[in-house]
């Protein structure tokens, strides 16, 4: 990975990356050197710094998902930035790209939703019931390119899956997401989901702080670079 390209913004409290698709956040069982080992070992590099590097994982993008990742560099900052995602004072934005168009061109969506931990997917329910957390987000309609649509995205609350499954329950699964209903998978095996922005306040600097992912320009994404500028 070259951080050169890919490290969005950096100071002594935080590391916020475009993490590409395909690679994890953290490490599972695929024994796959995940995103947060590949940052420690550029921190390491780049400051020649002795000895194992601290470096905390405040949240989290699935594996075939693509954009923003932010890690702290410190506890201090772990600690303030894992109260701001609970919180929900983390304002995040996503792109996705859909086969279908959407029933309204601006909507909010809210669903109960559930994950089966064993197949690791998640459910949707329009009504609440026990077990289903509740999940909001707002979406709108940005364009179309050929057969496609791409959709701005916020969620509200931070849910597994959330967008993936909101988005197909409306009939709207997400390119390359056969998860969730896409019939097709991308020739790379990614989604055509990106985490765009984020926006918080600096856990230190208490400083309004907007960080933005640029899209990589593969086959999925490409076209649509007219769009978003």
């Amino acid at each position: 990975m070259t951080f050169q390209t890919d490290v969005l913004f950096e100071d002594n409290h935080l590391l916020v990356v475009n993490k590409p698709a395909g690679v994890l956040v953290q490490g599972d069982k695929t024994g796959d050197k995940p995103l947060v080992e590949l940052c420690k070992a550029y921190i390491k590099k780049k400051y020649d710094k002795p000895g194992a590097v601290f470096l905390g994982v405040t949240h989290r993008l699935d594996r075939p998902v693509s954009g923003v990742v932010v890690f702290a560099k410190t506890s201090k900052a772990l600690t303030r930035m894992n109260k701001l995602f609970e919180s929900g004072d983390v304002k995040k934005t996503y792109w996705a790209i859909v086969r279908k168009r959407p029933p309204e061109d601006a909507d909010k969506l809210v669903h109960w939703l559930s994950k089966n931990e064993k197949t690791n997917v998640t459910k949707a329910r329009v009504k609440q019931y026990s077990g289903g957390l509740r999940s909001e987000l707002h979406y709108k309609l940005i364009g179309q390119i050929g057969q496609h649509y791409l959709l701005e995205v916020n969620p509200l609350t931070g849910r597994p899956h959330q967008i993936r499954v909101q988005l197909s329950s409306i009939g709207c699964p997400i390119k390359g997401d056969l998860k969730y209903g896409y019939p097709k998978p991308n020739p790379d095996g990614n989604i055509g989901l990106h985490s765009v922005r984020i926006e918080f306040i600096h856990p230190i600097k208490m400083e309004r702080i907007e960080i933005k992912a640029p899209l990589t320009k593969n086959d999925i994404w490409a076209p649509f670079v007219q769009l978003v500028g």
